[in-house]
């Protein structure tokens, strides 16, 4: 095995959740083909490649509650920058919710946020 292809991660609605992965957060839509019966294979990626999320519209009740705390409530994914105040910057005026002010770790420049979902992400530059 050479890498890591796709993330998935449960959303509540496809267009929504496409909506805010690409306006908010600048990802690209890489895939957004029809299955048949509702079902959709829904990939965005970040512009600059790397692995890919899968958005996968909950279909039942057990997939529902797990909608925006995948993780119990820890950070799901990291969002790696070459450039953490011009994005975390963007980011904020495009809505997307931190949890706290940037802070400066021994890895790197980090601050939590969270998508629309509640699923918590951490913005880093590494060091």
């Amino acid at each position: 095995m050479s890498r890591l292809g796709l993330v998935s991660l449960i959303v509540r609605d496809y267009d929504e959740a496409v909506a805010f992965y690409t306006r908010s957060l600048g990802f690209v839509l890489e895939a957004d083909d029809d299955q048949g019966q509702g079902r959709r294979w829904v990939v965005v990626r970040a512009s600059s490649g790397g692995t890919g999320i899968l958005l996968a519209q909950a279909k039942n009740d057990d997939e529902v509650s797990r909608i925006g705390n995948q993780t119990g409530g820890r950070v799901f994914l990291f969002l790696e920058t070459d450039d953490f105040q011009t994005d975390h910057a963007a980011m904020l005026a495009k809505g997307v919710r931190f949890h706290e002010a940037p802070r400066h770790e021994p890895y790197g420049t980090v601050a939590v946020f969270e998508d629309l979902y509640g699923n918590l992400f951490d913005l880093i530059e590494p060091k």
